[in-house]
C-alpha cells in the first residue's frame, strides 16, 4: 500500500464536470441509472455507517462502464472535426461522420474495444480493435459482435496501442483511446469527462436515499483515466470536505502503486491477473498529476481475494466481474489494518462506495480457490 498523507487536503484546481455529458447520456439507447446497492451487513462486519456498490454491470445495454467514455469522447471528437454543435443527434453526426470518411480506431483489453465498437454501430462507421495476444477468443467475440474488426497483436496491451497508432497515423483514422501520452490527450481527456455520469448519478441516489455524502470512494485502476474522474469528483471544491479516494489494482499489475512509489510515471511489465481491464503497465499521462496529488490510499490486491468476494458479492444479487469485485478485497484489506484503517478515517460514520465498473463474465479461477 502507499499512503499519501497530503492528499487528504488536496483540491482539485480543474474546471467543474461539463453539465452537458449527462444529459448527452440520457439521449442514448438503452440509458437508464445504474443502481447504487447498501450493503447493510458488510457495513456493520467492517464498522462501518454505510457500504454501497455502484453497480455497471448493464450500463446503456453493454457489461461495464466504459461505454459512457467512449461515447462522450466520440460524440464530441466528430462534432469537432466536423464542425457540429455538441447538441447534434446520433444521426447527424453519422451522417456527419460518413461523409467526412471517419473510421475509428482503438486498442483494448476488453470492454474499452466493444464500448467504442457500439458507437461505431450506432453512427454506421467502421472501426478497427486491437486486442493483445493474450485475450480469449470469447472476448474477441464480443467486439466483432458489435461489426468491429479485431486485429489480434502478437504482445500485450502496450504493443496493442502501438499497432491501433501505427494503423491510425497509416489511414489517417481517428484514434480513439482512453489512455493518453506526450501529443495525444484530448480524447483520453473527453473520456474522463465521459465518465462522470457514473458520479453524479451516485450523489443524487445517496440524496434520495437519504444518505449523506461520500466519504471515501474506491475505484479499480487500469491505466488510470476512471480513477482520475474519481479523485477529480471528490476532491472538487464543492465536495468540502473532500472524500478519500482509494486505488485499486492487482499485485501483478500495480502500474499506478509502482509510479507513486518513485514519484514519477513508471511503466512495469504485468503478469496474469483475472482483473483484465486493469492489466496495464503504464499510467496516463493525463492522469497522473491528478492521482499523484490527489489519490489518498494506492491498495494492491490478490487474485485468489478478488475470487472469493466476488462470490460473496454475487451472493448479495450484484453480479459483477473480478474488475468490480476488487474493489470489495480492497476495502476488507484496508480495514484490516488498524492504523491504515485509523489514518484514513475509516470508522461508524464513514460511507463508502465501492465502484463496480463491469458486470459478470467468465475468468480462469485461481488454482488456490
Amino acid at each position: 500500500m502507499f499512503h499519501n498523507p497530503s492528499a487528504a487536503s488536496w483540491e482539485y484546481p480543474g474546471p467543474s464536470a461539463d453539465p452537458a455529458v449527462e444529459p448527452f447520456h440520457r439521449t442514448l439507447p438503452d440509458y437508464s441509472v445504474t443502481p447504487l446497492i447498501p450493503l447493510p451487513d458488510l457495513a456493520k462486519q467492517l464498522g462501518l455507517r454505510h457500504v454501497l456498490v455502484k453497480d455497471e454491470s448493464n450500463r446503456l445495454g453493454l457489461p461495464a462502464f466504459k461505454i459512457l467514455g467512449a461515447s462522450w469522447a466520440i460524440h464530441k471528437a466528430i462534432a469537432s472535426k466536423c464542425h457540429l454543435p455538441l447538441s447534434a443527434t446520433l444521426d447527424e453526426l453519422g451522417t456527419a461522420a460518413r461523409e467526412a470518411g471517419i473510421e475509428l480506431v482503438a486498442c483494448t483489453e476488453g470492454n474499452w474495444g466493444r464500448a467504442v465498437s457500439r458507437m461505431a454501430k450506432y453512427l454506421e462507421i467502421k472501426a478497427v480493435v486491437f486486442v493483445p495476444g493474450f485475450m480469449d477468443e470469447a472476448t474477441q467475440e464480443k467486439i466483432r459482435s458489435e461489426g468491429a474488426e479485431v486485429r489480434v497483436v502478437d504482445g500485450d496491451y502496450d504493443d496493442s496501442i502501438a499497432k491501433a497508432r501505427e494503423e491510425a497515423e497509416g489511414k489517417g483514422a481517428m484514434l480513439v483511446m482512453d489512455v493518453s501520452w506526450e501529443g495525444y490527450e484530448e480524447i483520453p481527456q473527453w473520456v474522463v469527462e465521459g465518465y462522470t455520469t457514473m458520479l453524479t448519478e451516485t450523489d443524487a441516489q445517496l440524496k434520495a436515499m437519504h444518505i449523506p455524502p461520500v466519504t471515501h470512494a474506491i475505484a479499480a485502476c487500469g491505466v488510470g483515466s476512471w480513477a482520475q474522474a474519481v479523485t477529480m469528483h471528490y476532491k472538487a471544491p464543492s465536495n468540502s470536505p473532500p472524500a478519500s479516494v482509494i486505488t485499486v489494482e492487482p499485485s501483478t499489475a500495480a502500474s499506478l502503486l509502482a509510479s507513486l512509489s518513485a514519484g514519477k510515471i513508471t511503466p512495469i511489465q504485468t503478469g496474469h491477473t483475472i482483473c483484465n481491464g486493469m492489466n496495464c503497465g503504464t499510467t496516463s499521462t493525463t492522469a497522473w498529476d491528478v492521482l499523484r496529488k490527489g489519490v489518498d490510499l494506492s491498495v494492491t490486491v490478490e487474485d485468489i481475494h478478488v475470487h472469493n468476494d466476488l462470490l460473496e458479492l454475487h451472493e448479495t444479487g450484484v453480479r459483477n466481474g473480478p474488475c468490480g469485485a476488487a474493489t470489495l478485497t480492497a476495502l476488507k484489506k484496508v480495514c484490516g489494518d488498524g492504523e491504515t484503517k485509523r489514518v484514513l478515517g475509516l470508522g461508524e460514520e464513514s460511507v463508502v462506495v465501492l465502484f463496480s465498473t463491469e458486470g459478470e463474465r467468465e475468468y480462469e479461477v485461481p488454482v488456490d480457490a
